[in-house]
C-alpha cells in the first residue's frame, strides 16, 4: 500500500470521526427542528475552480493551477433549466473566479435575457490580473457588469490592508481598492443607480464573525473616509471548517476548539434560514448539491437511487428531497448564521 493511500485512508477515518463527534442531525433532533426544503429560488453554479488567487480560507481549494471548467453544453443546459422554471428567479455564479470560465459572459447575457436576477461572486482582483492560464485581459468587467445589471458580490476581508493581505495574499488589498473604484465609477454601490455592489467579510482565523450590522457600519465609514468608496451591503460569513481552512485548523491544532465554538453558538433561528432550503448548487460537471459546501465535500443529492444532475433535473423531486447535513453545517447556524447572503437571523 502506497504512502498516499495510507494518508488518504487516515484522512477519511478522521473525517468520519469528526462527523460522529460533531453530529448536526443529533442537534436538530434535540432541538426538535426539521429543516426541509421550502423552495428553489436560486440556482447557484460553480463554473470553475480556476482562480487568480490562492486564499488560505478557500473552501473550494481554488487556485491558478486548477483546470476544472463547466463546458458550453452544461452552460446551455443550466440556461434551459432557468427558462423552464419560472420559480427559479436568481442565478448565482461562483468559482474560483467565475469570470475565468470562457462561457461566463454568455451565461450572464443569456440569463439576463430570461429576466433572471444574476449575481456574480467577484474577487475584484481578477479585473486587474486577468486570466492566469491564458493572459486574457478582464479590464472590461466593470462595464460588462453595469450593462447587464449584474449584482456584484465581492470578497473584502477587511477595510485595512494588513488583514486583507494576510488572508488573500500580498498586494490584494491595493488591487481590490482599485477595482472597487472602477465599479463605483460605473455607478455600482451608488444610490439611485440600481447597480448593486455587496462585500463579503469573513474573519481572519478561527473566530466567529462580529455583528453584521456593526461591521457594515464600520466598513462604510472607513472605506468612504479613506477612499471615497460606496457600496450597498456587507455580508458576514463564517469560515467553513472544510478543505483548505480545515487543514489549516488541524495544522494549528485548533480544529476542535473552533468546532466547539460553532456547536456552542448553535442558534435555532439561524438554522431556520439556512440557504439550502431555498437554493441548489451545481458543480462544473453538472452534478447537483444542497449547497456549495456540500458540493466541495461531494455530498451528492441522490433521488431514486441516482445522483441528481442538470441532465436528470426534476424540480418537484428536488423540492421534496431530504437535505444532507454534516458537521460543517454548524458554521451556517452559529450565532447570527451564515449564508451566501450573509447572516440568516
Amino acid at each position: 500500500m502506497s504512502q498516499v493511500t495510507v494518508l488518504k485512508q487516515r484522512d477519511i477515518a478522521q473525517d468520519r470521526g469528526d462527523e460522529a463527534k460533531y453530529d448536526f442531525y443529533k442537534t436538530l433532533a434535540q432541538k426538535n427542528i426539521d429543516l426541509a426544503a421550502q423552495k428553489i429560488e436560486t440556482l447557484q453554479i460553480n463554473i470553475t475552480k480556476l482562480c487568480n488567487q490562492t486564499c488560505v480560507h478557500c473552501h473550494v481549494d481554488a487556485s491558478p493551477k486548477r483546470k476544472e471548467q463547466m463546458d458550453l453544453k452544461s452552460v446551455e443546459r443550466c440556461l434551459e433549466i432557468l427558462a423552464l422554471n419560472d420559480s427559479i428567479k436568481k442565478l448565482d455564479i461562483t468559482g474560483g473566479a467565475p469570470e475565468l470560465n470562457p462561457h461566463f459572459d454568455y451565461l450572464v447575457t443569456e440569463a439576463r435575457k430570461l429576466d433572471k436576477h444574476v449575481m456574480a461572486r467577484h474577487n475584484l482582483t481578477v479585473t486587474l490580473d486577468g486570466n492566469p492560464a491564458t493572459g486574457e485581459s478582464k479590464e472590461y468587467l466593470p462595464e460588462f457588469y453595469a450593462e447587464n445589471k449584474v449584482e456584484v458580490i465581492s470578497s473584502l476581508p477587511y477595510y485595512q490592508e494588513y488583514f486583507t493581505d494576510k488572508q488573500r495574499g500580498q498586494g490584494v488589498f491595493e488591487k481590490s481598492i482599485e477595482s472597487i473604484l472602477l465599479l463605483n465609477a460605473q455607478g455600482f454601490g451608488k444610490e439611485g443607480t440600481g447597480l448593486i455592489l455587496n462585500f463579503v467579510y469573513n474573519p481572519v482565523g478561527a473566530f466567529l464573525p462580529a455583528s453584521q450590522q456593526s461591521l457594515e457600519a464600520d466598513f462604510k465609514r472607513e472605506l468612504n473616509k479613506k477612499y471615497a468608496i460606496e457600496f450597498n451591503n456587507l455580508f458576514v460569513i463564517t469560515n467553513m471548517p472544510i478543505n483548505r481552512f480545515k487543514q489549516q485548523l488541524k495544522k494549528l491544532d485548533v480544529y476542535d476548539d473552533y468546532m466547539t465554538k460553532l456547536v456552542d453558538a448553535f442558534n435555532p433561528s439561524s438554522a431556520q434560514g439556512v440557504m439550502c432550503r431555498s437554493l441548489i448548487s451545481v458543480s462544473h460537471d453538472g452534478r447537483i448539491y444542497d449547497c456549495d459546501f456540500n458540493q466541495m465535500l461531494e455530498m451528492d443529492i441522490v433521488v431514486d437511487h441516482e445522483p441528481m444532475t442538470i441532465y436528470n433535473f426534476d424540480y418537484q423531486k428536488l423540492l421534496s428531497r431530504k437535505i444532507m447535513f454534516g458537521s460543517h453545517c454548524f458554521g451556517c447556524t452559529a450565532g447570527s448564521g451564515s449564508s451566501c447572503g450573509g447572516a440568516t437571523a
